[in-house]
């Protein structure tokens, strides 16, 4: 086996896809019975519609799903009126998905593991980690049940108690965001319209919302308590909690689908790879929900590490390009802990700074800039959506494959443009698989050196 996957949530599914796409041998491997039952991780954020698109959910991710309904502001029984939950970001050709959708993250799954199979891929449930080790050759993971599996690489992405990290013994820094217990669940809720995301917030700081949740017939209940109080996760609980807080009766609470309690925590792992381990997700850092960044960081996670396995497994690519995963991911980790951080406490708007399609690798060993005066987009910018000759780049981009623009491809397996947009500036642009601009120069010169370091080379 090539990969073993540790964690069959968002991550897990989406690098098991990546996977699968390019031929690699890879298994995922889940602890529970069955996918997440729940919808903590609600929010997908237009990089990732970009993502999904690449890897030929987005239809299914949408269907799935819905926009974001406005915030209905509540207090004594009384509605105070309508906020908007994002600042609006307005489409153009660049960035064709501006607004987050609302998908409960059980459905994200199901639509992932959907595509996982229908692929070729494969998951194990019920296969829950004690321990592994490693040598020059691969790393042998074992399981509760006596059993284990051999894999050249490993990727933990059994989230923020992973027991691979801890295996490994790596270490994870943070903080509390915030010292109040809160609770999240999934809830049938009646005499409450599904136009608005319901709050309802004390002078202490304390609440809860009724957000409902799009392609669903349920309410995500969210709750800040108070310090010190212990959250109750059944039925009962539940409905106290809404009728103590809202203008609702406690049996307008019909169902409880599924509970969860935490506290809002930023940590990032001191780092992302162990020899042939890798740490991605919730496994790597962990956010606060607000602003939705967890699953959306995550997923990035994912879609950087799958090329670059893929690329190093096929002999494409030196194993120095897996130690590009941490130094491109752990900066982008930290930067999204601080916006969470900064959002959790009202000091962050969403909107712009949330959207993620600013992200990129500037800094990157990867990002190679040979043009003394770049006007326009650079190496490690996102590669933007355009019109070239009436094609579209993002279905250019489409595919495990690198695209050069403005160039006739010097490099066998390449995908090529022989013009690049406009917008784009003067240049020829290598577009990594993951749709980074890798390469940037004024010709072609010195591309296949840079192809032949990145695995680019015969990239079919």
């Amino acid at each position: 086996m090539d990969v073993l996957i540790v964690g069959a949530g968002p991550t897990g599914l989406t690098l098991g896809i990546d996977l699968a796409r390019r031929g690699v041998d890879a298994l995922v491997v889940e602890r529970a019975e069955a996918l997440f039952p729940g919808s903590r991780g609600k929010g997908i954020q237009p990089r990732t519609q970009e993502v999904f698109d690449d890897l030929g959910v987005l239809e299914a991710i949408r269907a799935a799903g819905g926009p974001y309904p406005a915030r209905m502001l509540w207090k004594d029984g009384r509605r105070l009126g309508e906020r908007p939950m994002f600042d609006r970001v307005e489409p153009e050709e660049g960035a064709p998905y501006t607004e987050p959708l609302m998908v409960a993250q059980w459905r994200t799954q199901e639509v992932l593991y959907a595509r996982l199979v229908e692929l070729g891929g494969r998951v194990a449930f019920g296969r829950e980690v004690t321990g592994l080790e490693q040598d020059a050759d691969g790393v042998t993971v074992r399981f509760a049940d006596g059993t284990s599996e051999r894999a050249r690489y490993a990727v933990a992405a059994d989230g923020g108690r992973s027991a691979v990290r801890r295996a490994l013994g790596i270490g994870m820094a943070g903080e509390t965001v915030d010292p109040a217990p809160f609770l999240v669940a999934d809830v049938r809720v009646r005499e409450l319209d599904r136009d608005h995301w319901h709050t309802f917030t004390e002078d202490d700081g304390t609440g809860v919302a009724l957000c409902p949740l799009a392609g669903t017939e349920d309410f995500q209940l969210q709750a800040r308590l108070a310090e010190g109080t212990r959250p109750d996760l059944s039925l009962d609980g539940i409905r106290g909690l809404v009728a103590a807080y809202t203008h609702l009766g406690a049996e307008d609470v019909t169902e409880l689908r599924w509970a969860s309690d935490f506290r809002p925590r930023a940590a990032l792992a001191d780092r992302f790879r162990d020899g042939r381990v890798l740490l991605a997700g919730d496994a790597a850092h962990l956010h606060s929900p607000a602003g939705g960044q967890g699953l959306n960081t995550s997923v990035q996670d994912a879609y950087n590490l799958g090329w670059k396995l893929g690329a190093v497994l096929r002999g494409r690519a030196p194993e120095a390009l897996l130690d590009t995963y941490e130094e491109e991911r752990r900066p982008n980790a930290a930067a999204m802990l601080g916006l969470t951080t900064g959002v959790h406490r009202g000091e962050v708007r969403r909107g712009q700074a949330t959207v993620q399609l600013g992200l990129g690798y500037p800094r990157s060993s990867l990002s190679v800039e040979t043009r003394t005066a770049p006007a326009g987009v650079r190496a490690g910018d996102r590669a933007p959506d355009a019109m070239v000759d009436g094609v579209r780049l993002f279905d250019a981009f489409r595919g495990p494959h690198w695209t050069l623009l403005g160039a006739t491809s010097p490099v066998t397996g390449v995908h090529a443009l022989p013009a690049a947009p406009p917008s784009y500036g003067p240049g020829v642009f290598l577009v990594r698989p993951d749709g980074y601009v890798g390469w940037a120069g004024g010709t072609a010169e010195g591309l296949a050196e840079y192809a032949a370091r990145t695995g680019a080379l015969h990239a079919g």
